[in-house]
């Protein structure tokens, strides 16, 4: 029974944050007839008004949303480039939010340099230590290695999230220091949205963290895998 509670806390904590995100990035999807333009629209017109002509604007595949400090570009999902949603609108702020940090020189700004490509190289690693953990126990058969392989897999994968969590303020600050005000304030979204908009921002700040976190579950699929083989 103990052990059942345990499981089931462990689970809500690897994979609340993620589905958390995902729900609030859909539940405020819907397009808006009201909206005065794009999120694309919005972004262009943010990077113009904050005298950031020089970075570019550009489509993501649907998911990839982020600011790209090496080239100097936005880049946002046709569905919040092109839509007129509450999410479209949040996302395209929070990622000119980290445009204007990079361009400010601001440092805030350093952390993603700091971190983020470390970050996503120890996921990696510890994603592809998971997909040979089948094969490593199909040739090997030696318990302690197989064991070995995953204690290591999984060892990689929770030092991305505290990694990734390394970043959380300068993702803070792109949502509430920096998006948030500007909506507010322009008022380029009613007053009566905003706590959906405080809302969307809180889920892209948490973004990084939430899929490092659910990553974490490949392990025990993995696991399950390896157990057919044996």
């Amino acid at each position: 029974m103990l052990f059942a509670v345990v499981a089931i806390l462990l689970l809500a904590l690897i994979l609340g944050p993620n589905w958390w995100v995902r729900h609030v990035l859909s539940k405020h999807s819907e397009q808006l007839d009201g909206m005065p333009g794009s999120g694309g629209e919005l972004a262009r017109h943010l990077l113009d008004r904050f005298e950031l002509q020089q970075v570019k604007l550009e489509t993501a595949e649907e998911g990839g949303d982020h600011y790209d400090p090496q080239a100097n570009v936005v880049r946002l999902s046709p569905s919040y480039l092109n839509g007129k949603s509450l999410t479209a609108v949040a996302v395209a702020a929070h990622e000119v939010g980290h445009a204007i940090q990079f361009n400010r020189n601001e440092p805030v700004s350093f952390l993603r340099k700091r971190y983020l490509g470390t970050a996503q190289k120890v996921q990696k690693l510890g994603i592809s230590l998971l997909m040979a953990l089948p094969m490593v126990g199909v040739l090997v058969r030696i318990p302690h290695l197989v064991g070995l392989t995953a204690l290591i897999g999984l060892a990689t994968l929770l030092s991305s999230v505290f990694i990734y969590a390394a970043i959380l303020p300068e993702e803070w600050d792109a949502s509430f220091n920096k998006a948030l005000p500007i909506l507010k304030k322009g008022n380029y979204v009613p007053d009566h949205y905003m706590p959906a908009i405080q809302q969307i921002l809180k889920a892209c700040a948490l973004t990084y963290v939430a899929a490092a976190l659910a990553d974490i579950l490949r392990l025990w699929r993995w696991l399950a895998l390896l157990r057919m083989f044996r």
